[in-house]
């Protein structure tokens, strides 16, 4: 069993590739591996509690951890208490914390 950090910098309404980890974490987390996603820059735009985002209910959905990075919800002024239910906001330091733990970072 793998242990995955998924970072997730971009959208879907401004990216084409923006449901990357939205099609692969799932996938991964049914198959028995140990994944979590991390939404930095405008990946944290979906996150936002109402927001219409297929990737993120499918990640929500499959029971995939979603964390959205303080400092970017902060510079696109998203109040941490806005966030969809399941998505938790946190430091960039979880990075550094799962290399430490020996976990594959893959930053999209």
């Amino acid at each position: 069993m793998a242990s995955i950090l998924f970072i997730e910098s971009r959208e879907h309404f401004d990216s084409a590739d923006g449901g990357f980890c939205a099609a692969l974490a799932p996938r991964l987390t049914a198959a028995g591996n140990r994944v979590d996603v991390l939404l930095v820059q405008n990946g944290v735009l979906p996150a936002r509690a109402g927001a219409r985002d297929c990737a993120m209910a499918a990640l929500l959905g499959a029971g995939v951890p979603v964390l959205a990075d303080d400092f970017s919800l902060r510079e696109r002024g998203i109040d941490p208490k806005a966030l969809a239910s399941g998505v938790r906001s946190c430091a960039l330091d979880v990075v550094i914390d799962r290399l430490a733990d020996g976990w594959t970072v893959i930053w999209h």
